[in-house]
């Protein structure tokens, strides 16, 4: 799934364009950032209704492709800033968390568990 095929599903907004034909494999759903760099592993997309500059920074610690602002929370100026220079995508859903993971996760897009 390209990051394209995962605006699609979510019906979502594309705030900040970076590579939109990137793979994309995994995903994690956390607005807390300390989890998301504790325990996520090689994920791709990182949806979120946290909406500040350090989910940029933690998303590209992380090396992730892609940002989904949940519940149509719209970012600001700053974060949409660092997110094109990190080159990283920003998404925009209606959708609440819950709904946009299991609409990817029904889509094939995993956790990436390891069960």
């Amino acid at each position: 799934m390209t990051v394209n095929d995962v605006a699609s599903i979510l019906n979502a907004q594309i705030l900040s364009a970076g590579d939109l034909n990137a793979e994309v494999k995994t995903a994690c759903g956390s607005d807390m950032m300390s989890d998301v760099l504790a325990f996520v592993k090689d994920q791709s997309v990182l949806l979120t209704g946290l909406n500040n500059p350090q989910v940029v920074r933690t998303a590209e610690m992380m090396d992730m492709r892609c940002i989904i602002f949940v519940r149509g929370k719209e970012p600001t100026e700053d974060v949409l800033a660092l997110a094109r220079q990190k080159g990283i995508t920003i998404l925009k859903t209606e959708h609440r968390l819950f709904t946009a993971c299991g609409l990817l996760y029904s889509n094939g897009l995993s956790g990436g568990d390891k069960i």
